[in-house]
């Protein structure tokens, strides 16, 4: 499966962030990851005290 830049999506887990669990947010990537984030996927969630999180396609899943 493959996201695209503005994709909402619902974080159902998170190696990177367990406190992003279950928030709902945008996928900020424009191409699919590479080598650079480990081949996770950049997700704003617009938390105040939790930075985006990097999520592998397997953490998340589209709604909407």
């Amino acid at each position: 499966m493959s996201f695209k830049g503005g994709e909402r999506v619902r974080i159902v887990r998170c190696e990177d962030d367990p406190r992003a669990v279950g928030r709902e947010g945008v996928v900020l990537d424009q191409v699919p990851p590479g080598p650079l984030t480990g081949g996770r996927w950049t997700v704003s969630i617009g938390a105040l005290l939790i930075r985006d999180p990097l999520c592998h396609t397997s953490e998340l899943q589209r709604i909407g």
